[in-house]
């Protein structure tokens, strides 16, 4: 019969033979069915059908008893052939063959049908925490968002219409969210904006291109029409489409433009966008034009959009139209005269970018500066429909100067005011965000190290301290080395605290190494045709080449003397005198108004024998009033010998706190690169413990006492309102306040700070502040937020909010009662074991509405996890508070279901499909509260560890030890919890190069330990500690879920686990979901299929 050749295998099995010899006859049935009826059979010649003859329907010839008779065979012949597929396709292991044929090939059958009890809430807390800016991302907010997409549309079984649906209204919650009013070093309002105009519709594009490519051209319109649904059933959600007043402007703008184009095809005007250069005319822009827009320019929708009921306003009587600066700037106008108003203006197109840029590579050195100016402004902040061009735009400016060639300094200082203003762009708290949720930290970090390479290298041409504002050696190479240092969390040891207490690591920060590694994995992706179509970032493929920390020997010199600091003391011996004159220098300098008498060095009893006889190095004056013209690499390697040195000085009393201070605020101003190495010092020494606390009593130290007890009473009121009743004073009031003598000299150096200078050192300063505060066990961060809020008076309530977050760094109580209060506002909460159904619950009263003045200390408790969640003490205690709180809601779920309750009360019984629904609730917000504490590893360790230990666990307080309902429920519960969280992590199926190598490169080999687990208890080679109802439910329903949402799992686990799995099932008279299971094994598995079945037929018949 030729099946190899017909179905295209080329090696045929057993397994493989029988399942494709049913499949034949059966296509030859239909086959015969479809010619005896005379319409069109396309597979004829495929099978040679010799059973078939063509015959003359239409002929003209004599109507004689032959005909009829062979009329009435054909007729006959049509009824037998159904009949026989019919009774061929109930048969049901003729149904597992056709499974096999169906699961294992290429068609793709992914219509789902509306899901019940859809629960969208991952969608909600995934942009919520990608709006903390002070974590960074190393994967594009784009990949991670269209890979929850396809999740959550497979797990809740819904439509594209309904998954795009809630994409744009989870997006629209978190603008409304957005602490406009809020002011303080944090991401604004525009990276919540980005995020629903840029990175949502690129997500939806991604998806959209998907599945067109899948689908045939008939179901490409049908997708498209899902899209357009999606957007017209927006304006339902008035209350979410109010614009916030920073965006009225835009809103309206986008409105004017869609009233203009109307309005000119009406009238016949062929500029159908003429004059929508104001929108002074039009007052009733809102959310839904601003999305419209941002389709539109990403060709996923057309003007047709313009058309829609209601959605245009019409035009009233207009002033006159302003001109965009940038219709000036294409038509000729000089761009220096034009660049205060550009950077103020986004663009509109990415023709008027190329313009600009063009002006960057070829113009004058003040259009190049003045170009660079511009294209970090409003473009790159504000320019959400082509924010990505804008974005690709400055990083192929910065990649300009890339690689870098021997010999090219002076090339570099030629540039040095241009890589000035694109540096200083790129570094605002905005900026940095907008770049990490475009996944391109590891991009940034690789063009940012050789430019600290060569502007470390280069000395200074006086000894004047640094200007931030204005373009030289300092400047350039502290703003490069401050802002490649904020992409990494360069304080942290590479070990310590990462640690959980089963040896396995549960923090997820980034380090300069894993960027790299990154960086160049991405490269070598790119260089794959199918991959670079579909990236959203083309760069020169020049650029593509591995970038590795050896090829930058002076950052890797300062990177490891680093990691060495962190991680002990400074050694008493040191064998480069060089470094230590340098450091003697520099403590002459800051320590001036010393007496000569008490003056301070380095290590004197290793240098006074060293220095003998030696030479300053050059560079290094004699007069310590001035500042060594050193290159900044030679200053950085010297910083630690200095600090030991004053922070020594201070703490027994030879150097005043307030000269300190000064001194280093001096070295700073000189060079503000050194802060990082400040920071990083006294953020290690900290955690050694060894420094006394110093009394913050106003004279010596800066004190809190005027601002103290306003602060810790508004935090325990922001606390009390997300449900966490601890109090976070536990000194007497008398007592005067104290910090460790590293956090005393840090915040005080931070407050010296000036505030047109934050924006650039906020990133490092308050990396050090954080760690100090959550490495010290001294209750220290409301003390550093009343100090801070004297400093800055409108920050309050931001920093109110920051401090809020402390108590959960050490205090598992109070991570307890937020897990549980998160729970409570999404779910309602529990009266006596039952569920008690309220009307403020779900999305809303979990992440909160909105932060306005009016509630300006009501935080909800889901926003309040999402910010503090990363700096949990213990990821371990996390997740088994978690699994306990999942329970509990699945035994209450259980009583509100349970019949045993008096007749006439159970009309009150919930029924099991509100349950089910509630279960997939519980579990998604679980597993999303798990993914966003610990990442892939806590998941990791969810499967391999905390799991099978609580379903091992025996005691008083075991698994299914409350009654067999509620059995049922906590192993429901506990699959549904266990497949969302790899889900949300993993995928569904195949996924994103770029995804699957951080992500899904880990789902085989996790998902076959847990299954090998399950099969061993099955066997009897491990004894349960929970109830046999639990485990036989937990197990039913997690292979149930795998076979129905994700087979592409099952067919990455070996066979030997299958069949191990299937033989258990079997054994518990689940032959059906075992063969299932099996089905969905792929190639691998078809032979056990084939044989069960046989094997199976066999024992029926013998029977």
């Amino acid at each position: 019969m030729q099946l190899a050749n017909r179905y295209g295998c080329q090696h045929l099995d057993f397994g493989h033979a029988v399942i494709l010899f049913v499949l034949s006859l059966v296509e030859m049935l239909i086959d015969c069915i479809l010619d005896d009826c005379g319409l069109l059979n396309i597979s004829t010649h495929e099978h040679g059908n010799i059973y078939t003859k063509n015959m003359d329907f239409g002929g003209e010839g004599p109507h004689d008893s032959g005909d009829e008779h062979r009329e009435h065979l054909r007729r006959k012949n049509i009824l037998m052939s159904i009949e026989v597929v019919e009774k061929a396709t109930a048969n049901k292991i003729a149904q597992v063959f056709l499974r096999l044929v169906y699961l294992n090939t290429s068609s793709v059958f992914s219509i789902f049908g509306a899901g019940k009890g859809s629960c969208w809430v991952p969608f909600d807390m995934f942009m919520e925490n990608a709006m903390d800016g002070r974590h960074l991302h190393a994967i594009s907010s784009v990949e991670f968002l269209t890979e929850l997409s396809k999740t959550l549309q497979v797990l809740n079984r819904a439509t594209w219409q309904e998954t795009f649906q809630a994409l744009w209204i989870s997006g629209l919650r978190l603008v409304q969210r957005g602490p406009e009013a809020l002011e303080g070093p944090f991401p604004h309002l525009y990276s919540r904006l980005c995020m629903l105009l840029a990175i949502i519709p690129l997500s939806v594009a991604t998806i959209v291109k998907e599945e067109v490519d899948k689908l045939d051209g008939g179901m490409v319109s049908a997708i498209k029409e899902e899209l357009v649904s999606s957007l017209q059933i927006l304006v339902q959600f008035s209350g979410l489409l109010s614009p916030p007043p920073a965006t009225v402007h835009f809103a309206n703008t986008a409105a004017r433009k869609a009233a203009i184009v109307l309005s000119n095809l009406k009238s016949g005007n062929e500029n159908l966008y003429g004059y929508s250069k104001d929108s002074s005319a039009i007052k009733a822009g809102n959310m839904l034009h601003l999305i419209v827009e941002a389709c539109i320019a990403r060709n996923l929708i057309d003007t047709s959009a313009y058309f829609w009921p209601g959605y245009v306003v019409p035009l009233e009587a207009s002033s006159q139209a302003q001109e965009s600066p940038w219709s000036s700037l294409t038509e000729g106008s000089p761009l220096v005269e034009l660049k205060d108003a550009l950077m103020v203006t986004p663009a509109s197109s990415v023709a008027e970018l190329e313009k600009l840029y063009s002006f960057a590579v070829s113009g004058s050195e003040e259009e190049k500066l003045a170009a660079s100016k511009v294209l970090c402004g409003a473009s790159l902040l504000r320019g959400w429909n082509i924010q990505e061009h804008v974005v690709q735009i400055v990083l192929k400016l910065l990649s300009s100067f890339l690689p870098l060639d021997s010999g090219s300094d002076g090339r570099y200082v030629q540039h040095m005011p241009m890589l000035h203003a694109l540096i200083s762009g790129i570094s605002s708290v905005d900026a940095v965000h907008i770049l990490s949720m475009y996944g391109l930290v590891p991009e940034v970090a690789a063009m940012l190290m050789p430019l600290c390479e060569i502007f470390g290298s280069l000395p200074p041409s006086d000894h004047r301290s640094c200007n931030f504002e204005k373009a030289s050696v300092y400047s350039v190479f502290s703003s490069a080395f401050l802002s490649l240092l904020r992409l990494w969390k360069f304080h942290r040891p590479p070990i310590e605290n990462a640690l959980s207490r089963h040896g396995v690591f549960v923090r997820s920060e980034l380090s300069l190494d894993f960027l790299l590694l990154l960086r160049n994995s991405r490269s070598a992706l790119k260089n794959l045709s199918n991959v670079s179509k579909s990236s959203i970032f083309q760069l020169d493929p020049s650029l593509q080449k591995p970038v590795y920390i050896d090829s930058f020997p002076k950052l890797r010199a300062w990177y490891f003397q680093n990691q060495a600091c962190i991680a002990s003391t400074l050694s008493t011996v040191y064998n480069r005198p060089n470094v230590l004159h340098v450091a003697n220098n520099i403590l002459k300098i800051i320590c001036h108004k010393v007496p000569k008498d008490g003056i301070l060095s380095v290590n004197p009893q290793s240098t006074s024998n060293s220095s003998m006889g030696s030479s300053p190095p050059p560079g290094v004056p004699e007069d310590m009033c001035q500042w060594p013209t050193l290159p900044a690499w030679d200053v950085l390697e010297a910083i630690p010998f200095v600090l030991e040195a004053v922070l020594t000085a201070c703490a027994h009393g030879r150097l005043s706190s307030r000269d300190l201070i000064t001194g280093l605020r001096d070295l700073a101003d000189f060079l503000p690169a050194s802060l990082a190495a400040i920071v990083s010092y006294f953020s290690a020494e900290i955690t050694r413990g060894i420094w006394k606390p110093v009394m913050l009593n106003g004279t010596d130290w800066p004190s809190p006492a005027a601002t103290l007890p306003v602060v810790e009473s508004e935090i325990n009121e922001v606390l009390a309102k997300a449900g966490v009743n601890i109090n976070i004073s536990s000194r007497p009031r008398s007592v005067m306040p104290m910090l460790p003598l590293p956090i005393a000299a840090l915040i005080s150096l931070s407050i010296t700070v000036k505030m047109e200078e934050f924006s650039h050192l906020h990133g490092i300063i308050g990396q050090g502040i954080e760690i100090c505060a959550t490495s010290s066990s001294w209750p220290s961060m409301q003390i550093i937020g009343a100090l801070w809020s004297q400093k800055v008076r409108r920050w309050h309530d931001f920093i109110i909010l920051a401090c809020s977050q402390s108590p959960f760094t050490r205090d598992n109580t109070a991570v307890s009662q937020l897990i549980r209060s998160c729970f409570t506002s999404f779910l309602g909460p529990l009266v006596d074991g039952r569920s008690c159904y309220v009307a403020n619950r779900g999305v809303a009263d979990l992440l909160g509405k909105t932060l306005d003045e009016r509630a300006r200390l009501v935080v909800a408790p889901g926003f309040l996890y999402m910010r503090s969640c990363r700096l949990f003490p213990d990821n371990n205690f996390v997740c088994e508070e978690i699994l306990k709180v999942v329970i509990e809601r699945a035994r209450a779920l259980a009583n509100d279901c349970s019949s045993e309750r008096p007749g006439h009360l159970r009309s009150d019984c919930m029924p099991l499909s509100a349950a089910s629904s509630l279960v997939e609730q519980i579990s998604s917000l679980a597993a999303t509260m798990l993914c966003h504490a610990g990442g892939l590893n806590l998941i990791r360790l969810l499967y391999e560890h905390i799991l099978p230990t609580l379903l091992l666990s025996a005691g008083e307080d075991k698994l299914g030890s409350a009654g067999h309902v509620c059995s049922l429920f906590e192993g429901y519960a506990l699959a549904y919890v266990l497949l969302w969280s790899g889900a949300s992590i993993w995928g569904v199926g195949e996924t994103s190069p770029a995804y699957a190598s951080i992500y899904t490169s880990k789902r085989q080999r996790i998902v076959d330990r847990h299954l090998e687990f399950m099969a061993k208890v099955m066997e009897g080679n491990i004894v349960l500690g929970c109830g046999e109802t639990t485990w036989r439910s937990y197990v039913l329903c997690f292979v149930g879920l795998l076979v129905d949402f994700v087979p592409a799992w099952i067919l990455e686990v070996k066979l030997e686990t299958l069949q191990k799995l299937a033989s258990g099932l079997r054994k518990w008279h689940k032959g059906d979901l075992a063969l299932s299971l099996l089905e969905r094994g792929g190639n691998k598995a078809v032979t056990s299929v084939v044989e069960s079945l046989l094997g199976y037929a066999g024992a029926q018949f013998s029977e």
